[in-house]
């Protein structure tokens, strides 16, 4: 299993669709955006190399260092098989 956790969605998010925009949505927003496109071209590029297998984004998890805590309120927000 691998675990990816992006830390960097809000200045992601403001590079593509500029400051002002980013600052009017809620950095949960911003990160359901940026794991969604990283899915999606996770899919793309491991189905491409023959790779078959799923993927989710996970609410309620957090990576610290070698621990991994999991929060209340744990839940799956995005599945996807390829």
């Amino acid at each position: 299993m691998i675990v990816l956790e992006i830390t960097n969605a809000s200045e992601v998010v403001a590079s593509k669709v500029g400051k002002f925009i980013e600052a009017l949505t809620p950095d949960s927003i911003d990160h359901a955006t940026v794991e969604d496109q990283v899915i999606k071209k996770l899919i793309e590029n491991l189905a491409a190399e023959g790779i078959k297998g799923e993927i989710a984004a996970i609410n309620g998890l957090e990576l610290n260092g070698e621990n991994l805590s999991v929060q209340k309120g744990l839940k799956v927000r995005k599945h996807a098989a390829f």
